[in-house]
């Protein structure tokens, strides 16, 4: 099948292209990085990657021709500026929605986020339950992957970037007590869900996708210590505190890979639904230290590092 991936050079995207490969798709893969995009062709030369804003009327629309599935995964996470959150999570799922219909349609895979259901309110949070309703109201045929918060190879954010700043502080800051439930999904896994959407119609489905074990927050950083070998002291201080230390890192650098936003999303209580996924999905769900040695420890993809 020729098969889309938008965001392709973002997090999900360099996991789900090596996996879609090994099952002989044709992979067109899209997005606006620069940097990352030129990380995605040099790790495959093979494949068709267009760099381009998919808000932005550039040509890129050609490319969807022929198309039997599109993976809507382009999204923005993090950042300082609404106006980056409405054009990357709203305009271009507009505008690539509008393109797809006007070549006739074709499935989707639309990876939404587990912060839909979430009671946080944030940037974020309010782009991608908007983008999730476009998808919803296009009227093409879509399956709606809700995932929570995944790591593995490629993450530039999140627990990659932890993993990085370990290596590099000898204190590592908790906010509060760290006793935040996380239920951290496996990026591995998540791909082979969206493979076995991409090769089996699950159109009218809407999946929340979460890791299949829960763990306190301060845990989950003492695992990665642990399994990355990082010789940090982790060392809990008011939220209040770590707060002004966020303030100040924004002051230093204008794109940081942790916001105040983010902390007030971290510390709000949120449980999410575990559905039975591996048998839905036909995918076996990875256990949380296996996959934490095959993120931090891989050979071919462990070093390689995006840019935010």
């Amino acid at each position: 099948m020729k098969i889309i991936v938008t965001g392709a050079a973002g997090l999900v995207g360099q996991n789900l292209v090596p996996r879609l490969k090994a099952r002989g798709h044709e992979i067109v893969a899209m997005d606006k990085h620069a940097a990352n995009v030129r990380i995605l062709r040099e790790l495959h030369p093979d494949i068709t990657v267009i760099a381009a804003d998919l808000a932005a009327d550039t040509g890129w629309e050609s490319a969807l021709d022929g198309a039997d599935v599109v993976v809507v995964g382009h999204a923005q996470i993090g950042g300082l500026v609404e106006d980056e959150f409405i054009r990357n999570n709203q305009r271009a799922t507009e505008r690539l929605l509008a393109a797809i219909k006007a070549r006739g349609g074709c499935r989707l895979v639309h990876i939404s986020s587990s912060v839909v259901n979430s009671a946080a309110v944030d940037w974020y949070t309010e782009t991608k339950k908007a983008q999730e309703a476009m998808v919803r109201a296009s009227g093409l045929p879509a399956v709606i992957l809700r995932p929570t918060l995944m790591f593995g190879w490629f993450d530039r954010k999140h627990l990659g970037w932890l993993a990085r700043f370990m290596q590099k502080t000898p204190v590592f800051p908790i906010p509060g007590n760290g006793r935040y439930l996380r239920q951290p999904l496996y990026e591995g896994d998540f791909c082979d869900i969206i493979c076995a959407c991409v090769e089996r119609d699950f159109s009218g489905g809407a999946y929340n996708i979460s890791g299949q074990e829960r763990i306190d927050y301060i845990d989950l950083i003492r695992l990665i210590k642990d399994v990355t070998g990082a010789r940090t002291y982790v060392r809990t201080i008011p939220v209040p505190l770590f707060a002004l230390l966020l303030r100040v890192y924004g002051l230093i650098d204008k794109n940081p890979p942790f916001t105040v936003k983010q902390l007030h999303a971290l510390v709000t209580p949120d449980v999410f639904e575990v559905i039975d996924w591996p048998g839905i999905f036909g995918v076996r769900a990875t256990p949380l230290r296996e996959a934490m040695i095959e993120t931090f420890r891989d050979p071919r993809y462990a070093n390689v590092v995006l840019e935010f």
